[in-house]
């Protein structure tokens, strides 16, 4: 594959374990990559704050945060449409009348609910189990930026997610946010764990254009990482679409090209593969 590149990744399951452990062949594969003159960024459900010192750390040219409302390039914010106060009320409101936990994800922090840690562990442990993780501790499920006792209703709002006691809270917030975009993560249907609010219109696929553009770069020249159902719309609009082989059923069914598990080299495997990098720059 001639010609430099934009690369986009999706950060967990794919940068890193769902331990939030970072193999350091995808470490040195990034570095090496950008070091040829690929553009490489982070395409992620997370927001800014969520992001540790040692991922961070690696390398990027820029971030798409909050599943695609927010994209920051080379240190500039080219986009970031967020939930308004209002928006961010009703939702609160909801939650706390229905009983729900739940965090507010911001660029400047997690903002969590009275007792969402001991109510989200339970539902967090499951999706570990889930990817095939085991947890040996509650540190281990603590999310990175979380906070609490911080003020809720706030209007710089990326999503909010919130633990689902039933399958059913999903399907009363769907038809009461109707102006709103919201999801599942954890599980498909019945088995999801949480649920999600968030701005409509927004999704991966949606920011990777606006970061292209920006770039002015062309989108054939565009290449997506992921592990997960929510990164099948940047696989489908990058010319090439990669799934990791530790992902789900249906992205490595649709996917270009499918690499090794996230912590058996699947990310270098990925750009050794794509001709980004090649063996002697990176530990093989």
């Amino acid at each position: 594959m001639p010609g430099t590149k934009v690369v986009f990744l999706d950060v967990d399951g794919t940068i890193t374990t769902y331990e939030n452990v970072i193999p350091e062949s995808a470490r040195a594969a990034i570095r090496a990559a950008r070091r040829r003159g690929h553009t490489v960024l982070m395409c992620t459900g997370r927001s800014k704050a969520e992001n540790p010192p040692e991922l961070v750390e690696i390398g990027f040219d820029g971030m798409i945060g909050g599943n695609g409302s927010y994209v920051e390039l080379h240190d500039e914010v080219v986009m970031h449409q967020h939930l308004s106060r209002e928006q961010c009320g009703r939702i609160v409101d909801w939650l706390y009348a229905r009983g729900l936990e739940f965090y507010i994800e911001s660029n400047s922090g997690l903002f969590a609910s009275e007792h969402f840690r001991e109510r989200s562990q339970p539902a967090m442990r499951e999706y570990m189990a889930r990817k095939g993780k085991a947890v040996d501790s509650d540190e281990a499920l603590e999310m990175h930026g979380i906070v609490y006792g911080a003020e809720l209703v706030r209007d710089d709002v990326n999503k909010i997610s919130f633990v689902l006691d039933s399958y059913e809270d999903y399907l009363a917030a769907r038809e009461i946010f109707s102006d709103m975009k919201v999801g599942t993560w954890g599980g498909a249907g019945e088995t999801a764990l949480f649920g999600d609010v968030g701005v409509a219109g927004i999704d991966k696929a949606h920011a990777v254009r606006v970061a292209v553009e920006h770039l002015g770069a062309s989108m054939d020249d565009t290449i997506a990482v992921g592990d997960a159902k929510v990164d099948i719309p940047m696989l489908v609009c990058c010319a090439v679409g990669v799934a990791m082989g530790s992902g789900g059923d249906e992205i490595r069914a649709m996917a270009d090209y499918v690499t090794t598990a996230v912590d058996d080299d699947g990310l270098m495997n990925a750009f050794l593969h794509l001709g980004l990098i090649e063996a002697g720059e990176v530990p093989v």
